[in-house]
């Protein structure tokens, strides 16, 4: 293969902080080259200075054999670099067609006034959809689209760019496993009509069916470049994290106790059919399906966010009447949303603030609040959960996602919840700290806590839960124990496949 892609002694500094230290990456023409590393490690950076959001302090690249500096994303992309993040940027109330051009619009003259050439730009279209073999309407707009199709429309644009490298950051992390597939089927075509492709991804499993080639970055320092087919996925954890995690999910036997939580015949209208779920003390509990079948709108429901047309929540053996998510707290069912920057944290406060937020009236000491009293509960779960903090007053934003998780999931443990809802846990966070959120878990079943876990990994479900529901459509289409867990189960009641 041929060298499109080369960095050397890369290294940039930020007030306090190395974030690149005498980095290396080379990249081939033709090949999907994953990046890896834990929160931190400086993949992020990295590629800030491949597309020229940042200059590197000292060191060199080479586009195509040619030493180049970019001096801003704009050069970049001109030299066929881009990059699709995981959160998209395209124009919600704007088409397909118009996010695809957006400020690189073909015109034309028309009576001596230059004109938006629409003809032109969909038959450009056309041609990069036939070529990545997809069918979408490209005069609806993108707010109509899932999630999956914004990113194959960030794709287009790329292509229509003619990109010779794509660089994907994180493109799995709001996909379904059939999503994920055809997004797959899209990168190797790429891949073999030559572009170069840089896959940004804590999904290890995803990178060895994908990768042709993975460097490990840690502590901004490159550790090793190897073909995925020459190592295992635990010689992957050991370059990142700098010890072998032997168990990736440390799940043990905890007594489970009697059913705590039932919700009976619950009925929203065109969102939940009378959907039958029930939890048991000391328990995890997981519900799979694929995207829109209902999931985090069943968690939505049981913790009072959404109206409820019929049937009851049972906690203890009492039916409660929970209309507000006020009601589900002071009932003991407690709610971690996928969304920890939007709906878990507020990142712009401390760490101490984000996790006394939920029990104010706790904290309160006569008519202020009691900052001693606020300081002890953050540290007890800054300390019990190796938040990596320098004291409490930190601000959330300034955290690894690792951590952000961890104080999301203090802030909800702190309010001792019978019942804890856990929608995609372990979303956009590195290995090491995945097993870390695993064992604050285990430890929660250990104390009694029974847990409802929302996740789109099958792997995670069937590495931690003893039992899972599989929801499609708003239905229940079946649960499964532990003793029959398999993906291809899973994956065949998602489906409704006999």
């Amino acid at each position: 293969m041929c060298e499109i892609l080369r960095l050397e002694n890369i290294v940039k500094v930020f007030p306090g902080t190395i974030a690149l230290d005498s980095m290396k990456l080379s990249v081939n023409a033709g090949e999907i080259h994953s990046i890896c590393g834990e929160n931190g490690a400086g993949k992020s950076t990295l590629m800030k200075i491949v597309t020229g959001v940042y200059r590197p302090d000292t060191g060199q690249i080479y586009l195509d054999g040619e030493k180049i500096n970019f001096n801003n994303p704009r050069e970049a992309s001109k030299k066929g670099i881009s990059i699709i993040y995981q959160e998209t940027s395209l124009f919600e109330e704007m088409t397909i067609l118009d996010n695809i051009f957006l400020g690189d619009e073909i015109t034309k003259n028309i009576l001596g006034i230059r004109c938006i050439d629409y003809e032109s730009m969909e038959a450009e279209t056309i041609k990069v959809f036939e070529m990545m073999n997809i069918s979408l309407d490209f005069n609806q707009k993108v707010k109509s689209l899932g999630m999956a199709q914004k990113q194959i429309v960030e794709i287009a644009k790329a292509l229509k760019s003619k990109s010779k490298i794509l660089i994907l950051d994180e493109p799995t992390a709001s996909l379904t496993e059939r999503e994920v597939v055809a997004l797959f089927k899209i990168i190797r075509m790429l891949r073999d009509d030559g572009v170069a492709v840089i896959y940004i991804s804590h999904r290890l499993d995803e990178i060895f069916e994908v990768s042709n080639r993975v460097t490990v970055i840690r502590d901004g320092k490159f550790i090793s470049c190897r073909n995925t087919s020459d190592i295992t996925k635990n010689d992957l954890v050991t370059d990142m994290v700098g010890r072998s995690v032997e168990n990736y999910y440390p799940k043990f036997e905890t007594e489970i106790g009697e059913e705590i939580f039932c919700a009976f015949k619950l009925n929203q209208f065109g969102v939940l059919h009378d959907v039958d779920l029930n939890i048991h003390a000391g328990e995890i509990v997981g519900l799979s399906g694929l995207a829109g079948a209902g999931r985090t709108e069943l968690a939505l429901a049981i913790c009072g966010f959404v109206k409820i047309d019929s049937g009851e929540i049972i906690l203890e053996g009492k039916t409660r009447r929970i209309s507000s998510y006020l009601d589900a707290m002071e009932a003991g069912i407690v709610y971690v949303s996928e969304d920890r920057g939007k709906y878990g944290l507020v990142t712009e406060m401390s760490i101490k603030h984000n996790i006394s937020m939920s029990q104010l009236k706790a904290m309160k000491s006569t008519l202020f609040i009691d900052n001693e009293r606020e300081e002890k509960l953050a540290r007890k779960y800054i300390d019990e959960f190796g938040i990596k903090c320098k004291d409490s007053d930190l601000l959330a934003q300034n955290l690894s996602g690792g951590n952000q998780q961890k104080v999301s999931v203090s802030k909800a443990i702190s309010l001792s919840p019978k019942v804890l809802i856990l929608d995609e846990p372990t979303r956009g966070i590195d290995i090491n700290a995945k097993v870390e959120i695993y064992n604050i878990i285990m430890q929660l079943v250990k104390n009694g806590t029974s847990v409802l876990m929302i996740s789109s990994e099958m792997a995670e479900l069937i590495g931690m839960c003893d039992r899972i529901y599989v929801m499609q459509s708003g239905h229940i289409k079946g649960e499964v124990n532990r003793v029959d867990f398999s993906q291809e189960k899973l994956l065949k009641m998602a489906l409704e496949v006999e």
